[in-house]
């Protein structure tokens, strides 16, 4: 695994190959995601300034799509479906013990690293309402009981 200076460096080389191109922010966030995991303010302010663009067009861009983390993710994604389906079937609760459970807020992820919470839209499961997923996995038809048992198979994992 590199070290952070490597990191840096390989940023560094991919903004000069991107210096001057059309969607050079996109292609740079992709691969300073691939690079770091995830877009921290640092490596967006590299980006503007290697690129000549402005931090609110970087910042921008980042945050609007849903692919970039600007936060060190989870070895474990967890969505919790709030699409209309899941969300009159009592998806909040699930949501909010997911968030008990783990001791953290829908888009954070915990202090050990291990789970990152999102609230998303439509699953594409809606006769399973409500709809968890964990990366692949699908939990349906859930109960806010249901979620410690849940949880807790993968943290034995």
């Amino acid at each position: 695994m590199p070290d952070i200076r490597e990191k840096y460096a390989e940023l560094d080389k991919l903004i000069a190959a991107l210096k001057g191109q059309e969607g050079a922010v996109m292609r740079a966030l992709q691969g300073a995601q691939e690079i770091f995991g995830h877009v921290p303010k640092d490596v967006q302010i590299l980006i503007a300034e290697g690129l000549g663009a402005t931090l609110s067009e970087v910042y921008g861009v980042a945050t609007f799509y849903s692919q970039f983390a600007l936060e060190p993710r989870g070895q474990y994604i967890i969505g919790v479906c709030l699409g209309t389906a899941c969300y009159v079937k009592n998806a909040q609760a699930v949501l909010d013990r997911v968030c008990s459970e783990l001791k953290t807020k829908a888009g954070k992820t915990t202090e050990d690293g291990l789970f990152t919470i999102k609230d998303t839209r439509c699953l594409g499961a809606c006769g399973l309402a409500p709809v968890m997923m964990i990366n692949d996995d699908v939990y349906g038809n859930l109960v806010p009981d249901k979620i410690p048992a849940i949880l807790d198979k993968y943290r034995k994992a």
